[in-house]
């Protein structure tokens, strides 16, 4: 049976960026969404990856507008005015990968520790986007250490969670999804204006994988095709 009830209300985490406005613009004109709530750096309240007390408390100030049937956690860094994905293993830095490790990995699991307790426990979907280059085994091309590195550790994060939520929230899904290359801030440097698909096709693709979601689909780690990712 799909998790995703009729009517549902929606989180979504990260608001401001390209993927996160796009997905409240969406449910804001779903027939079935009777809400939709975005927060980010600047929402109020406030979620600041670089402030790791603002998300339990952020998590708290929205507990009165609990229970949430889907959240969605889109917040993401790969690149910083400083620096670029590294090319080589010489480009590799201490200050890069803590930074990203932060943002994409310790950030996003502390989400889930908070956020989840904004769960409806009878129906709920809580959806993080990773990226395929995460993937260890998809691994071919080498090079952007600390990105591939953040979003591996934070695919062990969430397939860990799953198995505790197997336990503890049975009729809830969490799941890592790849959106693909969507033309936004943070694929611009990569020509993602040209390969990029346009962010409201990106989060169409996504939710309708997201829509069809059961609870036995928990712990996966899904395209926005449908397609199942090896870790």
């Amino acid at each position: 049976m799909k998790l995703l009830p009729n009517p549902f209300c929606a989180l979504i985490i990260g608001s401001s960026g390209t993927i996160g406005r796009a997905f409240v613009e969406l449910l804001k004109n779903h027939p079935f969404c009777s809400e939709v709530i975005g927060i980010h750096r600047h929402s109020e309240p406030s979620i600041d990856y670089h402030k790791p007390d603002s998300i339990e408390s952020c998590a708290t100030a929205l507990s009165q507008k609990a229970p949430f049937n889907l959240i969605i956690n889109t917040i993401g860094a790969l690149h910083s005015n400083d620096w670029m994905p590294e090319k080589r293993l010489d480009d590799l830095n201490a200050e890069q990968l803590l930074e990203l490790m932060k943002i994409n990995a310790i950030g996003p699991a502390l989400t889930i520790r908070h956020f989840s307790k904004l769960l409806d426990p009878n129906n709920s979907v809580m959806v993080t986007l990773s990226a395929k280059v995460g993937s260890i085994e998809d691994n071919r091309l080498g090079g952007w250490y600390s990105y591939r590195a953040s979003k591996a550790a934070l695919n062990m994060l969430i397939k860990t969670a799953s198995i505790e939520w197997a336990r503890t929230k049975p009729n809830a899904a969490l799941i890592a999804m790849h959106p693909g290359t969507v033309s936004s801030k943070l694929s611009k440097p990569f020509r993602g204006e040209q390969i990029g698909r346009p962010a409201n096709d990106a989060v169409a693709d996504m939710f309708r994988v997201i829509e069809s979601l059961k609870k036995e689909d928990s712990g996966s780690f899904l395209s926005y095709s449908g397609e199942k990712l090896p870790w």
